[in-house]
């Protein structure tokens, strides 16, 4: 499938910016000029970017194999706020990380820090205003709905609200992926669990205190719900991402899980991923080529063969760009999603990250 990314390679009448200060490929000439300086480069850093995450894993050997680039990836099982600390850690030396995937929060936060630089792809103006910053320091690429994953093996009857999961049954059953203070999909669970108990985007205490519940009545598991940990038998149910969980049902099969996947229809919850250029990346030019390929229509179909919605799927669906087979396979949500704003979200991981500790204690 056809990048797209040839269009926008005239020479700019201005002098061309230097690639760290580009705020998008023409500033540096166009994309061959862009994609030239970044194979002068010759790599890539990038951070906790797991190979079977929205298919980070085919995304990065696509990335190397058609720009000759290699991708150096740290940390795989790190967090949002793991690859915010790299940044402070490694600023002006080689190791540090050149792009970003963050939780909205995340990026936000990183945002004000003034860690990040700005700039826009060549579909950047298709991107929905919702899902990036008005400054271009991040953009959306990819996202999906809390959904509860359930082995039917283990499970008699899989929960399908986060009211089922109170029930005495699941008596030390329900997992997350990581911590809510640090890692964007646990603390998106929190955001579902307070929609679904009285709370609002202006109020995530309730879904703390549901946890405080759940954690109360034994149902929680403090387990990191990995792959390996759902195949033993250690997580029988994780809250998670639908992209996660529906990948999950079939990656285990041979594993002799029943994986069964559903979205909780009292707390709908959408959240996506966002992606940012380190403003003291070690490879600028490398970093910017990069957030093109992921915007391209080959890097947004390929977030569909792990069941992540592409955030220029609409866009690719009236243009004729998008994978209609891949798309058909996610699972129908009725409405149309809302998402918090930026006010809402640091308000919201300020309340997670000073209650969680004491609410929820590890």
């Amino acid at each position: 499938m056809a990048l797209g990314l040839g269009g926008c390679g005239s020479d700019s009448a201005a002098k061309p910016a230097a690639p760290a200060q580009a705020a998008s490929a023409q500033a540096v000439g166009g994309m061959d000029a862009l994609v030239r300086q970044a194979q002068a480069e010759g790599r890539l850093n990038t951070s906790t970017l797991l190979p079977h995450w929205a298919s980070y894993g085919a995304l990065m050997d696509g990335f190397a194999k058609k720009y000759g680039i290699k991708v150096v990836n740290d940390n795989p099982d790190g967090s949002s706020q793991q690859e915010i600390d790299d940044i402070k850690r490694f600023r002006g030396q080689p190791q540090a990380p050149d792009v970003l995937d963050l939780g909205d929060s995340f990026a936000q936060a990183a945002a004000r820090e003034d860690l990040l630089a700005p700039y826009r792809t060549v579909g950047y103006d298709q991107i929905p205003a919702v899902q990036k910053d008005s400054k271009a320091r991040w953009v959306n690429s990819y996202g999906g709905y809390v959904s509860i994953g359930c082995d039917a093996n283990r499970v008699k009857t899989c929960p399908v609200s986060f009211n089922d999961l109170l029930k005495p049954e699941y008596k030390g059953m329900v997992a997350l992926t990581g911590e809510p203070v640090t890692a964007g999909s646990a603390f998106a669970a929190v955001y579902a669990a307070a929609l679904a108990n009285g709370g609002s985007f202006d109020d995530i205490q309730p879904g703390i205190d549901y946890f405080a519940q759940l954690d109360k009545a034994g149902n929680y598991n403090r387990a990191n719900a990995s792959v390996s940990a759902i195949a033993s038998g250690q997580t029988p149910i994780v809250i998670e991402w639908d992209f996660l969980n529906l990948q999950h049902a079939d990656e285990l099969k041979g594993a002799g899980v029943q994986w069964k996947v559903s979205i909780p229809f009292d707390g709908s919850f959408s959240q996506y991923y966002a992606q940012a250029v380190n403003k003291y990346a070690p490879h600028p030019a490398a970093a910017r080529l990069w957030e093109e390929y992921l915007a391209s229509p080959e890097g947004q179909n390929l977030r569909l063969v792990d069941f992540a919605r592409p955030v220029l799927m609409d866009a690719m669906a009236k243009n004729g760009t998008l994978d209609t087979t891949l798309a058909a396979r996610l699972p129908t949500v009725e409405g149309t999603p809302a998402f918090p704003t930026e006010a809402q979200l640091a308000k919201a991981h300020e309340t997670v990250r000073t209650n969680w500790p004491t609410a929820v204690p590890g």
